[in-house]
């Protein structure tokens, strides 16, 4: 059986457990460190690859799901969408920050670290990858992680209650078409990125001017949950 990382919260541990002593991750973690050994890049850092799974399951408000992490240097950290705050921010990122001011008046800040909305605001920030080869988007996607992150929206989805996903884009569409709308909330709209921000979808709006945050927060409340604080520092 294959080591569990220990950062993990132990909400986390029937999961882990489960998905750890099957073939695939041993094959996956093999992958990687091949990789490794043969010089190849791999980004987030390692320590860094299960961060998302730190926060206790029953603390998760919202899932955004993403595809993978950021493929050049010093960008992945190990939350969808976000960068370190040394970094430029990313397009997407720049059309979430425009969405957010449109919909909620939130004033974008200079930096794409969404630290506090994982931190803070219990948003699961889920890649669908967990890792990525140094320029090549998709590149591990199917190495594994897809079938260990499809276990774990499964987990949430069975073990958590009124919880939102924002699902952005097909890819995300997909991630979430088996969510149990009885207990929890699916917001569907198309891509934040430059070529699908402004696309309506044949079942989902447009990302831009789709009012997605004040939607996830009207369930939450509905459900008797706190509202989400979009702010970002």
């Amino acid at each position: 059986m294959n080591t569990i990382p220990t950062t993990i919260h132990s909400s986390w541990l029937p999961l882990f457990q489960q998905e750890f002593s099957k073939d695939y991750i041993s094959q996956l973690l093999s992958y990687l460190e091949q990789q490794k050994n043969d010089g190849i890049v791999i980004y987030p850092p390692a320590s860094m690859w299960f961060k998302v799974f730190e926060m206790p399951l029953a603390d998760i408000k919202l899932i955004i799901v993403g595809q993978d992490p950021y493929i050049n240097e010093n960008q992945a950290m190990g939350l969808s969408f976000s960068v370190p705050k040394s970094e430029r921010i990313p397009p997407s990122l720049r059309n979430i920050y425009k969405e957010l001011q449109t919909d909620l008046g939130v004033i974008a800040p200079q930096h794409g670290d969404l630290s506090r909305w994982f931190n803070e605001e219990s948003i699961f920030l889920l890649n669908a990858s967990l890792t990525v080869e140094a320029g090549k988007a998709g590149s591990h996607l199917k190495k594994g992680w897809q079938q260990f992150t499809a276990a774990a929206i499964e987990f949430i989805n069975q073990y958590a209650n009124n919880t939102v996903f924002l699902a952005w884009g097909a890819f995300a569409h997909k991630c979430c078409a088996k969510i149990d709308l009885e207990k929890h909330a699916v917001i569907k709209t198309s891509h934040p990125s430059p070529l699908g921000a402004y696309k309506k979808m044949k079942t989902a709006p447009a990302f831009l001017e789709s009012k997605c945050f004040s939607k996830a927060n009207d369930y939450l409340l509905s459900k008797g949950r706190n509202a989400i604080d979009w702010r970002i520092d």
